[in-house]
């Protein structure tokens, strides 16, 4: 990181080596879409480059932190889209004429592919951690929400998230 801030391009080539994988499954995972979820690795990482001194060492490792930039643009891409689709259907005035276009095969299978390990490694998780992790990234609600609808407190709620998240990352890294 001290490498990015004098703003090495190899520091964060390796940088993007080691996270991007990770980076793009979370994306591909909330947008549903490659495309989408190319465009959120290409944010994220501009973000890092663009305010690589922003990052604190001591509130947490890299991974989690490019993980949370990750989420958060893939929620704003949601919420995006819904807000498009509202708009959509309102000027055609009710008429649902919707063109969808079908993935590739190959895209499809790396998708299964990369959706089963995470599943998997989620799984290999307490009940406890899966579910809020679930309801963080798979459904955008804020942890404070998620200590409410669980009957849990908040810091349990921050600590279970983030074991379950360091257990998760070296499932897949293992994989």
């Amino acid at each position: 990181m001290e490498r990015l801030c004098e703003r090495d391009s190899a520091a964060l080539g390796s940088i993007y080596d080691r996270y991007s994988r990770m980076v793009y499954s979370l994306a591909l995972r909330i947008a549903g879409q490659p495309g989408a979820a190319e465009e959120i690795v290409q944010d994220v990482f501009l973000k890092l480059w663009n305010s690589a001194a922003s990052y604190r060492a001591e509130r947490g490792p890299l991974g989690p932190w490019l993980c949370t930039l990750a989420r958060n643009r893939a929620l704003d891409y949601l919420r995006l889209k819904r807000e498009k689709q509202r708009r959509r259907e309102d000027s055609m005035e009710g008429d649902l004429r919707l063109s969808v276009s079908a993935p590739d095969p190959e895209t499809l299978a790396a998708q299964s592919q990369r959706a089963m390990r995470v599943r998997a490694s989620l799984s290999e998780l307490p009940e406890q951690q899966q579910r809020a992790i679930e309801l963080a990234f798979f459904e955008g609600m804020t942890h404070s929400e998620i200590a409410d609808a669980l009957a849990e407190p908040l810091g349990t709620i921050k600590s279970w998230i983030r074991s379950g998240l360091l257990r998760l990352r070296e499932s897949l890294a293992n994989q």
